[in-house]
């Protein structure tokens, strides 16, 4: 499968509900703590999802110490901007983020390592928009040395091949510089954040430390938090939820949710062994050496392989799970000439759920504690990722004055509507993988059956529609041409060396980015040049093989990729977001292109 990020299968990774350290670190020598009476104990979390009965050798996951926070020491609550709750991926990627705009931040995280208790490996694929951003924040070469790169898909009726693709051939992925995905193990992706977080520091990384308790009022937000020596409380101006499907926020912050409960059981097998197959998303819907049932066939780092096998609704996950049942089920498809290391096993099941409301007050919502879907098509951690960078940047421009905070709420507006989208894509999915007897068998069958015979009916076989950048076509800070992402191109800089959109972003440092594209005139230059003055702006002129540059900071686009990529063509201009989104685009430097600035701030209409 695409990875079991995002099911329920993942448990609840993320801060609150995940793997507990199953004892108290040393504290740092020196340290005080004699106005503080120590709680009994740390207890460790329990295993969710069935994890009590995975196998393997596993994974040799890094262990982090805990350190005692300044608060146990002085015996009052500290303040800060931000606290995050929950060091999971889409909890990470918002220190991270947060670290790379330079805003300071506290993350809560009640495990002392990456990783789920009893889960090592869970999703392993990673799309083009999340590499774009990993690259931004400066660690995508240790993504992209560990992990395998993959564009192509076929899809597996018992033995015949019903369906193929290859996303480097599709528009949606041919421009940017990362490949259209990237396979590797969660927990990997987690450390080098963790590592990269620590290169840029202002983030204060607190593990084994729970979050049991929590308020909101018009002053600020107030936590209370467990640790193994002692606990204390912590106020915030503006609380992250990044504690996973079984967020207690939810509950605290009164938010409702739409969820709907499938009876789809799978088993995962990470395996090592002597036979390679090709470097590929291989999908069968009826596999026979699974009794035509669905299985899925990935590569990922440390020459693993990811093989998920779907069980009958009413398996057993003790059963499923068993080293000899898995052997023989691998054994089935490899054959006996196949030596085999089993890494991990682990049995799921999933859900779909979406929450109504992403901000609740001082409390933002991400990842699945805001969402959670089937794994099918890799839409479950990738749009964690993509809610952490559509939030950070926000957070960064209310902070340092840049934006007013009713740019905060659009949040909402764009990632829920990511989220409804994402539900309802993987919903689909899960119905052709599992019909429901009647009609949906009926589509089904009759769908494998043409597309065997028929290219035309190759579209209808649904394996999982590949995770893309989801567009924003409710924003209020994006006017009706933007709400596009713009994929990380590559241009040539003035001394013909090259670059890419995401260092033209490093350099906007946080602030809006104009892209005008082709020559200007002289009183266009002027007027470009005082917005810059007054508004959180930079620009820089775009120029094609036969235009000249009007102005000191501009670029050449020679073979038009970055123009395509911006969504607009000949003389215009774009608007781009630090999150590599089209907030709008224009023709002419005019009040037109103001309002859009000034839109793209939510400066154009009354602070929230």
């Amino acid at each position: 499968m695409d990875g079991a990020q995002g099911s329920v299968a993942q448990g609840s990774r993320g801060g609150q509900a995940g793997r507990a350290t199953e004892a108290p670190a040393e504290r740092p020598a020196g340290s005080l703590r004699s106005e503080v009476t120590p709680v009994a104990e740390f207890a460790s979390s329990a295993f969710t999802n069935g994890y009590e009965f995975t196998q393997g050798s596993g994974y040799k996951l890094p262990e982090y110490p805990f350190i005692e926070p300044p608060e146990l020491r002085a015996g009052q609550p500290g303040h800060h901007p931000i606290v995050i709750v929950g060091g999971g991926l889409a909890g990470l990627t918002m220190a991270c983020a947060l670290a790379h705009y330079r805003v300071p931040a506290v993350l809560l995280d009640e495990d002392n390592t990456v990783g789920v208790k009893g889960a090592s490996s869970r999703g392993i694929c990673y799309t083009q928009k999340s590499l774009e951003i990993f690259e931004r924040l400066g660690f995508y070469e240790r993504i992209a040395a560990k992990g395998i790169q993959w564009s192509v898909g076929r899809t597996f009726a018992g033995h015949d091949e019903v369906y193929s693709f290859d996303l480097k051939q599709q528009p949606g992925y041919h421009l940017s510089s990362q490949p259209p995905f990237i396979n590797i193990q969660q927990f990997y992706i987690e450390g080098f954040l963790v590592e990269r977080i620590h290169e840029l520091g202002g983030i204060d990384l607190r593990w084994s430390s729970r979050v049991t308790g929590f308020r909101q009022d018009a002053e600020c937000a107030t936590l209370t938090v467990s640790t193994p020596a002692g606990e204390y409380e912590l106020r915030a101006d503006h609380v992250i939820d990044a504690t996973g499907s079984h967020s207690p926020f939810r509950a605290w912050a009164g938010a409702s949710v739409t969820a709907k409960k499938g009876d789809d059981r799978w088993c995962i097998a990470d395996v090592r062994f002597t036979k390679h197959p090709p470097v590929e998303r291989h999908t069968w819907i009826e596999a026979p050496f699974n009794e035509n049932r669905a299985v899925w066939q990935h590569l990922m780092g440390d020459n693993v392989w990811r093989i998920d096998y779907q069980m009958p609704p009413d398996a057993d996950p003790e059963y499923v799970s068993r080293e000899d049942v898995v052997r023989e089920r691998l054994l089935r498809q490899f054959g006996a000439d196949c030596a085999v290391e089993i890494v991990w096993v682990g049995p799921y099941a999933y859900r779909s759920e979406c929450i109504d409301r992403m901000r609740h007050g001082r409390v933002f919502f991400m990842g699945d504690a805001a969402k959670v879907v089937s794994p099918f098509g890799a839409r479950g951690g990738n749009t964690g990722v993509a809610d952490a960078d559509n939030l950070a940047w926000k957070l960064a421009a209310v902070i340092k004055g840049r934006a007013a905070p009713g740019l905060l709420d659009s949040y909402h507006e764009e990632r829920h509507e990511a989220a409804c989208q994402n539900v309802l894509v993987t919903n689909r999915t899960a119905r052709f993988l599992r019909p429901a007897d009647g009609m949906e068998r009926t589509f089904r069958a009759a769908a494998l059956g043409l597309a065997r015979q028929h290219v035309f009916a190759r579209h209808l076989v649904n394996t999982g529609r590949m995770a893309i950048a989801n567009p924003y076509s409710r924003s209020s800070v994006c006017h009706s041409t933007g709400g596009q992402s713009v994929q990380n191109v590559g241009f040539e800089w003035a001394d013909g060396t090259r670059g890419k959109v995401n260092d033209l972003l490093r350099w906007a440092d946080g602030r809006l980015l104009l892209l005008l594209f082709g020559e200007a005139s002289v009183s266009s230059m002027q007027r470009l040049r005082a917005l810059c003055e007054s508004a959180p702006l930079r620009a820089v002129q775009v120029t094609g093989p036969e235009e000249r540059a009007g102005a000191r900071e501009f670029v050449r686009d020679t073979d038009g990729r970055l123009q395509g990529a911006c969504h607009v063509f000949g003389h215009a201009w774009a608007l781009v977001r630090p999150d590599s989104y089209v907030a709008a685009t224009g023709e002419s430097v005019d009040a037109g292109l103001v309002r859009a600035v000034a839109r793209a701030l939510a400066a154009d209409r009354e602070t929230a």
